[in-house]
């Protein structure tokens, strides 16, 4: 094959996966609602199951579940038959895979599911099988061909059934109101569970004494002495008791040295500061949120304020911290 040949091909796997995504979506219907209002209305738990890739795709379907606030587990029918089955009770809710619906491993395990009388969604290629036979809801997940040139690897017809449970789960989350805040909570871990949990307290560096503003009478020379022991590329400008005045970066610094220079350096803390710095945050703020904040800007800062919620400055954060903070 010539580089133009896998190309197109590659395009052409991708095409017909996507074609056989669209037309399960045309057949969606009074069977998809029937399956949410089963899940909706579950008071166990949801078991998924399948066979080969089938088992596979029922596996990513548990996953997705679970991770959105509906509990799920993955059962192996193989295992099912030999104790496994133990874990089915009155109150869950199955989801079975399969394509031909006529799996040896599945059809051996429905009659001890039906005497548990467990609702089962089946979403199945054959609506005429064994499987969409003894099923509460079927979900039409036929397809027309395997992406697979020789039409036999499970490949469209593996990614139809994940699109139809991903279709469940999203619909099941809209229709439970899950927050983010919800979300966060089964997310804890890696970049997503940083970003979502995160706070700017969380990452805003402790300046161990050393100090977070000047007062506004502050002399240059002292304002610039204490902007060097913050090392923080900030320093807020206010009174001992009462909400920041301002703000002085780095650039404020070498502006007030240029100034300074043409007016015999006379120049206070209140003369050289930003009253209006770009970006203000808050302890409780998500740091994600802040780091957009701060860098997606037409002219990106590097430094913020932390006010507090009279609108003292109570530290600084840095895009540095955020980055190292794996954001």
């Amino acid at each position: 094959m010539t580089g133009r040949e896998m190309l197109e091909f590659g395009k052409e796997t991708l095409r017909v996966e996507s074609s056989a995504i669209q037309h399960a979506t045309d057949r969606l219907g009074i069977s998809f609602i029937n399956a949410l209002q089963l899940l909706e209305n579950c008071t166990g738990k949801v078991i998924t199951t399948g066979v080969g890739k089938s088992g596979i795709a029922a596996h990513k379907i548990a996953a997705t579940l679970t991770s959105t606030g509906c509990p799920a587990v993955y059962l192996h029918p193989s295992d099912a038959v030999h104790g496994d089955l133990g874990i089915v009770s009155r109150g869950d809710v199955l989801i079975i895979l399969s394509n031909s619906g006529e799996s040896e491993e599945l059809n051996a395990i429905l009659p001890a599911l039906l005497v548990r009388e467990v609702p089962i969604i089946a979403i199945v290629g054959n609506r005429e099988s064994t499987l969409a036979n003894r099923s509460h809801v079927v979900l039409d997940a036929s397809i027309e061909r395997e992406a697979c040139p020789l039409n036999l690897a499970p490949t469209t017809s593996v990614v139809v059934a994940i699109a139809i449970g991903d279709a469940l789960a999203m619909t099941l989350q809209k229709l439970r109101g899950l927050t983010a805040d919800d979300y966060a909570m089964n997310h804890p871990g890696g970049r997503l569970g940083r970003r979502l949990t995160l706070r700017v307290c969380d990452v805003m560096p402790d300046l161990h004494g050393q100090p977070v503003y000047v007062e506004p009478s502050e002399s240059y020379i002292n304002l610039v002495s204490a902007f060097t022991a913050a090392h923080m590329g900030a320093i807020a400008v206010q009174n001992e008791d009462g909400p920041m005045l301002g703000m002085v970066a780095e650039s404020d610094i070498r502006r007030g040295l240029l100034r300074g220079i043409e007016e015999g350096f006379h120049l206070t803390a209140s003369d050289i500061m930003n009253a209006t710095p770009a970006v203000t945050l808050y302890p409780d703020q998500l740091a994600y949120e802040s780091l957009q904040l701060m860098t997606g800007r037409a002219r990106p800062v590097s430094v913020a304020p932390v006010l507090n919620r009279t609108g003292r400055c109570v530290g600084m954060l840095r895009v540095n911290d955020l980055v190292q903070a794996g954001l």
